[in-house]
């Protein structure tokens, strides 16, 4: 059983991003009210029928491909019972516990005719549930002893840094799109603040995570920090920067739903490469128990 805790850990990473696009692509098509009602989809019916059109039928997709989601949760919580390190059950635990708050606030979404600020809420905690599926995937490759860092402790401030700046990021972003035109259905209100100044701010926030993480990237070469904290540090900074890219263009271009739908998928990969940067600056050696605790004990950097 224990050999398939990474794959299920990974699945769960999988998923979660997958629900995050498939998301976007209810409200890029105004699909956000095709089926009006929760948790039914019409009054007298759980599933769409012919008469509500395809956007029942992408709304309502949307709904079922939340049921792989907790189908993979529970499959994750069980094998990490089975594994049995506390941790890796915890993780676990939250991520299985994040569905079924996930459909919960769908459904206010849907019950609210889509209030922004509640879709806003919605997208931000599928991406803090990517965020934690990185925190489970790294789990397994450590012990659950203290935490000790590879990095000397400027840099390991530097890497939170570069996180919380990259979650205002991901909120202003969210609230950017709560006052612009993609709405999920065209009678959905907005948040009736400025789209212009929010992007001028969203853009400023950018730019600061941008640096911090060329920043990041500069001081772990000169360092000498570990090859896979570089890499993390690297790859983070490749995915802002097409993140970026795509940002611009589309606003540059009144938004088309292809990049809009991009940029979320980006959004996801953020939350993901920035989590796995703040992860990889410490190891935990010390296992309490389980079959893949590691035995090397990495040497802190003074």
């Amino acid at each position: 059983m224990t050999r398939w805790m990474r794959p299920a850990a990974v699945a769960s990473l999988v998923v979660n991003v997958l629900i995050v696009v498939t998301g976007g692509v209810v409200r890029l098509t105004g699909s956000g009210l095709g089926c009006p009602t929760w948790p039914r989809c019409t009054d007298r019916s759980f599933v769409p029928h012919r008469a509500l059109g395809i956007h029942s039928a992408i709304e309502f997709g949307n709904r079922m491909l939340t049921f792989v989601v907790a189908a993979v949760a529970i499959a994750t919580l069980v094998i990490a019972w089975r594994y049995g390190r506390r941790a890796v059950r915890r993780l676990a635990f939250l991520l299985a516990l994040g569905v079924p708050a996930q459909a919960v606030i769908g459904g206010i979404t849907v019950l609210t005719d889509l209030n922004p600020w509640i879709v806003s809420f919605h997208l931000l905690v599928s991406l803090a549930m990517v965020g934690l599926s990185v925190v489970l995937i790294r789990r397994l490759d450590e012990g659950d002893g203290p935490a000790l860092p590879l990095v000397p402790s400027g840099v390991v401030w530097l890497t939170r840094a570069v996180f919380v700046t990259g979650w205002a990021v991901l909120y202003v972003g969210t609230v950017v799109t709560g006052s612009g035109p993609h709405a999920g259905d065209v009678h959905a209100p907005r948040n009736g603040l400025d789209p212009r100044s929010l992007t001028q701010l969203h853009t400023d926030l950018v730019f600061l995570l941008v640096g911090l993480t060329v920043a990041a990237v500069l001081v772990l070469r000169s360092a000498d920090a570990p090859a896979a904290v570089r890499r993390a540090a690297t790859v983070l900074l490749v995915v802002e920067l097409a993140q970026g890219l795509v940002g611009f263009v589309q606003y540059f271009t009144d938004l088309p739903v292809v990049l809009v739908a991009v940029h979320l998928l980006g959004a996801s990969l953020l939350s993901a490469a920035m989590t796995w940067l703040l992860v990889s600056v410490r190891e935990r050696v010390t296992a309490a128990s389980g079959p893949a605790s590691p035995v090397r004990r990495p040497t802190p950097v003074s």
